[in-house]
């Protein structure tokens, strides 16, 4: 049974990194489930936390083992580590036997009956995980309907909170996120009318993006909103979803076609250009397909875990394939330096796709690292900052590429001086000694 429980720690440090989208009132389904843990849901209480619990229409293979090995409990991702120790040391048998976990429901309470329904009460701030132990996993097959309401209760008005305490405030976090990008997206509308005779149909995309991601955050938003008041997106998920594929093709898109030099070093692509866009873009919808998966099924799910792996992978395999463009034109561009007589054009444009290259490396370490990392190591109660940390780095992010390739009639990396030629050339020389 130890080696079975041991893969489920990976399951819970997952489901710890997993920023879910759905309600906080969960409907699961179990189905003849042998496996000895079956966790469903995440939530942080604070001290007047609730979990109210309907399971129905339960069925057991084997009626007649010890049902107090068959229960709900609550337990800390800490507390499950020490839970393991005592497993494997041997001081007990059986999960729900630990003093370790908090015992919401165990079955010999059942009294014959096939469903129960209880309200519980959270008084110890923490984050907690809901999970199911089958103590006779060799021996009996659970089936059941599990309805699970975890919230918190206002200190004056007593109104509940659906969504996780630490991940209260997101819908304003959103909202104003939200209107920054609209208030850029304004503002680059100006500078493209402006600018209209410089402008390429990529800074037109540039705009698209900036919409996209502004109505990403702005259903988040409501998203959000509707969770926190009612334990229900109301099918604001469904939206958000729509506008999160739209966004994560266009941004991918988006990096490839100026790591191209899409912008102003041609008007077209290459067939191993075209070939990356047919990788990434088949990737994003994976990854979309796998992202509704894991918020819609939760972590009680068989293939949970496997679809969590899928979206991990996807996602880093899309990161590394837009960098290849980039290094590409960095290639043709150091070539191009020493052989049109352009060196000093060619260097510049040299050192903004570097700059770009190292820019995107740093936004893809940030958010897809650093950000786990600090969701990892943060207290429950400050999870908000982990999501306002990757916002920020993306948002960084689209002002620095909206920066270095705006339309410009005379852009400082075409004007060069005799002077500056002959540094060129010199630099050049130098070239010789850089490794991507």
């Amino acid at each position: 049974m130890l080696t079975k429980m041991k893969p489920i720690f990976l399951l819970f440090i997952l489901s710890s990194l997993s920023s879910i989208s759905v309600a906080e009132i969960r409907s699961s389904t179990v189905r003849n489930d042998d496996r000895p843990i079956i966790p469903f849901d995440q939530f942080g209480f604070t001290h007047t936390g609730r979990l109210e619990l309907t399971v129905s229409s339960i069925s057991l293979s084997n009626s007649n083992l010890d049902l107090s090995k068959l229960g709900f409990f609550l337990v800390t991702l800490d507390s499950w580590l020490h839970v393991l120790q005592q497993l494997e040391d041997g001081e007990i048998r059986c999960a729900l036997q630990s003093d370790l976990v908090k015992s919401v429901f165990t079955f010999n309470s059942l009294n014959g009956q096939n469903q129960f329904s209880i309200l519980y009460n959270e008084t110890d701030s923490d984050q907690y995980n809901l999970v199911f132990a089958n103590c006779h996993p060799q021996q009996l097959k659970v089936s059941m309907d599990v309805k699970s309401e975890m919230y918190n209760l206002d200190g004056k008005s007593g109104v509940r909170d659906y969504l996780s305490a630490g991940r209260t405030i997101l819908p304003s976090v959103y909202f104003v996120l939200s209107l920054i990008y609209f208030a850029l997206a304004v503002v680059w509308i100006c500078f493209l009318y402006k600018k209209r005779l410089t402008a390429f149909r990529i800074h037109f995309f540039m705009l698209a993006v900036l919409a996209l991601k502004g109505l990403n955050l702005l259903c988040e938003a409501e998203d959000k909103s509707y969770i926190k008041k009612t334990g229900s997106a109301h099918g604001w998920d469904v939206v958000f979803y729509v506008f999160s594929f739209l966004k994560g093709i266009s941004l991918f898109t988006l990096i490839v076609l100026i790591g191209t030099g899409w912008s102003f070093l041609k008007p077209f692509l290459q067939d191993k250009e075209k070939k990356v866009l047919m990788i990434v873009i088949p990737l994003q919808v994976v990854a979309n397909i796998a992202q509704v998966i894991i918020d819609e099924s939760g972590p009680y799910g068989h293939d949970w875990v496997t679809w969590k792996q899928v979206f991990l992978l996807v996602d880093v395999v899309c990161c590394c394939a837009v960098l290849f463009p980039i290094v590409w034109s960095i290639k043709n561009l150091r070539e191009a330096a020493r052989t049109d007589g352009k060196a000093a054009v060619n260097l510049m444009k040299l050192t903004l796709f570097r700059h770009y290259y190292v820019v995107v490396i740093c936004y893809i370490y940030f958010t897809r690292v650093v950000v786990y990392a600090l969701e990892t190591i943060t207290s429950y109660r400050y999870s908000w900052t982990s999501v306002v940390a990757a916002e920020l780095g993306t948002l960084a992010f689209y002002v620095f590429t909206g920066y270095k390739f705006k339309p410009e009639a005379h852009n400082p990396y075409f004007v060069i001086d005799d002077e500056e030629e002959e540094a060129a050339v010199e630099a050049l020389k130098l070239e010789d000694e850089f490794e991507l």
